[in-house]
């Protein structure tokens, strides 16, 4: 499920994060109305508690999976509400690329495209890095609440196991687990951002 979803949200979220910076104004592409829209969507979806939306958008996640039971069922909300967080990163890590940076490129005649991945996206990548991982660990979290839907999971286990049968051990042994892939994954983001810095 984090796998999955994890590279889904990052997909979308990095369109989301460059259509949030390219649209501003005094930008490559300026649509004041259209940023401003996507930035309210933005800020609307990351407001929701995930265990709220993972309900409301029962009927997507059924147009979509086609159920909205099961593991394949809770990739779609995992995706909705990470992508927003994932798009926030895109869109604060870009925005840290020095403008200058960016008016050079524009007056040696580069395409908007070539900037946006030439320029930006690979000045930004180390502070990307560290965002994505954030990413990745607060949508672990919500992995765990996953197994409300049937999704299966670490809280699945640890919640039927583990707290329905009164095994402590089981719970707490899942919560071990969940702090180690924490760990491994913060350890691999530090590892990657020390080699590309």
């Amino acid at each position: 499920m984090t796998f999955i979803s994890g590279i889904l949200s990052v997909i979308f979220g990095f369109l989301v994060g460059v259509l949030l910076v390219v649209t501003e104004k005094d930008n490559l592409c300026p649509m004041p109305i259209f940023n401003r829209i996507l930035d309210v969507v933005v800020n609307i979806l990351r407001s929701f508690p995930f265990i709220i939306l993972m309900i409301s958008i029962i009927p997507l996640t059924r147009l979509i999976a086609g159920s909205s039971i099961g593991l394949k069922a809770a990739l779609v909300p995992l995706t909705v509400a990470a992508t927003p967080f994932m798009g926030r990163i895109f869109q604060n890590s870009l925005k840290e690329v020095d403008p200058a940076l960016i008016e050079a490129a524009n007056s040696f005649g580069a395409s908007k495209l070539q900037i946006i991945f030439k320029i930006m996206l690979s000045e930004a990548v180390p502070s990307i890095i560290s965002g994505v991982c954030l990413g990745i660990i607060n949508l672990l979290n919500a992995t765990a609440m996953a197994g409300i839907v049937g999704a299966g999971g670490l809280g699945a286990i640890a919640l039927t196991y583990g707290y329905q049968n009164f095994n402590m051990k089981i719970m707490y042994s899942v919560c071990v687990i969940l702090v180690i892939l924490v760990a491994i994954i913060q350890y691999a983001s530090d590892l990657l951002y020390r080699k590309l810095k």
